[in-house]
């Protein structure tokens, strides 16, 4: 949810149609709850919610992060309560690091389609909206796009972003034969439903140059049947684009490794460019859906940071082979990370490198001096009947500059898959206590180092 202004009881959680319903987590940003009641979380099992202004919050289940919202409750992860029980796992930030909000499409006084597209903030809270319009962004006429749909020639798209016009693309599929290229300061490439970009006989679909100011928003990107090297690149390698005043952003971009069909693709988000906006991805290898398999859909990274001074707000990346998230640039931050490892190893044998098991979930260069993480979860689920361990699931060097805060390993079903360590050979192992057969074993550590 974006920018929505809500008066009245409001549930994340369906519990109309057929009671409480299980929910998984979800996003909230720019968003305003009026009245006496809280937000009911119910069962989301992790959720973020940034720069936003609510009454009060209902429960929490396994990780709920609060970024510069008005409203949210205390820090309590880890904690544990009056009644001597584990208190809600909250982890609450007072202030937002950095944010860009999401550019829209709007209609202006005289009926005519405008792009705004928002400044970057550093250390804020609440909406953007409170006082009126939104200050420190620019607007962009709808003239300056290319309307794109389904279909059109991706040299027609590419003629125009080399033109330096922006892209609107209306809903639909795809076919991404071919990389659309980015190397305009200040390009908006806006989708309307969540179009979908299906890479072609192993193509890149699209690539960000070294240039600022750039925004993404509202995108799917599928991997294809051939492997593609990565999905979407924003920087180029070793080049010293982005900018602190004019950051490249990105908003609700997802990305898929099969599902609708077999897909494959190394990695699925590189970013080479410093002070890079993540703000809201989900990079999922698919776990069901057609033609999944071990060795049918593969994929190594969900993410890997190379550019200096990134920050994410909201990150979930499931399922990939190797590790998840690789984190090589300085002066990192994370607010809120999610991440489920691979459910189908078929073997030990599979799932382990250089003497360890598994792979880090969420990895912290080694030579990194400074980074900063909050609100950090692990989930390990092993449904191809093997014995599977990691040997942990963050992993990080031990220096002074580097705090990994709120960190969460979860065991989803007993008796198969152990996470032994939460941050390198730190923290117990997710091994349910003694007669407990079923349910969820959780372990959390506050702190690291």
């Amino acid at each position: 949810m974006r920018r929505i202004n809500v008066d009245g009881k409001f549930s994340l959680m369906d519990y109309c149609s057929a009671g409480p319903q299980f929910a998984s987590g979800g996003y909230i940003a720019d968003s305003r709850f009026i009245g006496t009641d809280a937000v009911v979380n119910g069962s989301q099992q992790q959720y973020m919610i940034r720069n936003s202004e609510i009454p009060g919050w209902s429960n929490g289940v396994w990780n709920q992060v609060f970024s510069g919202v008005k409203g949210a409750p205390a820090t309590s992860f880890a904690a544990t309560g009056p009644d001597g029980k584990p208190a809600n796992p909250y982890t609450t930030l007072p202030t937002t690091p950095v944010s860009r909000e999401k550019p829209y499409l709007y209609l202006d006084a005289a009926g005519e389609y405008q792009v705004f597209v928002p400044g970057v903030k550093t250390n804020s809270s609440g909406v953007s909206w409170g006082n009126g319009p939104e200050s420190g962004g620019k607007t962009l006429p709808l003239s300056g796009f290319f309307i794109a749909h389904p279909g059109d020639k991706l040299t027609d798209i590419n003629t125009a972003l080399s033109a330096g016009r922006g892209v609107l693309f209306t809903p639909g599929v795809y076919d991404m034969d071919q990389t659309l290229l980015v190397n305009k300061p200040g390009t908006v490439l806006l989708s309307l439903g969540l179009a979908n970009l299906t890479a072609q006989g192993g193509a890149v679909p699209l690539k960000v140059g070294d240039v600022s100011g750039v925004s993404i928003a509202g995108l799917t990107i599928d991997a294809g049947s051939i492997n593609s090297p990565v999905l979407l690149q924003i920087g180029n390698p070793g080049g010293a684009g982005g900018s602190a005043s004019d950051p490249v952003a990105l908003h609700d971009v997802f990305f898929r490794i099969g599902g609708p069909g077999v897909g494959k693709a190394t990695t699925s988000l590189i970013v080479n460019s410093n002070n890079t906006v993540l703000d809201h991805i989900w990079a999922w290898w698919a776990d069901h859906g057609q033609d999944v398999g071990w060795t049918v859909n593969t994929a190594d990274h969900g993410v890997i940071v190379n550019g200096d001074d990134v920050t994410a707000t909201g990150l979930f990346v499931e399922h990939y082979q190797k590790e998840q998230l690789i984190w090589n640039g300085e002066r990192g931050q994370v607010v809120l990370f999610q991440n489920e490892i691979p459910y189908d190893a078929p073997t030990q044998a599979d799932w382990q490198h250089n003497g360890i098991l598994g792979y880090a979930a969420y990895k912290v260069n080694d030579a990194a001096t400074t980074h900063q993480g909050w609100g950090l979860g692990s989930y390990i689920f092993i449904n191809s009947g093997a014995d599977i361990h990691a040997t942990h699931a963050f992993e990080g060097p031990v220096r002074s500059g580097v705090k990994l805060n709120s960190l969460l390993t979860l065991q989803l079903n007993y008796g198969l898959g152990v996470t032994d360590h939460v941050v390198n050979l730190t923290g117990p192992a997710t091994i349910p206590p003694a007669g407990q057969k079923d349910g969820s074993t959780v372990i959390s550590l506050k702190q690291f180092p």
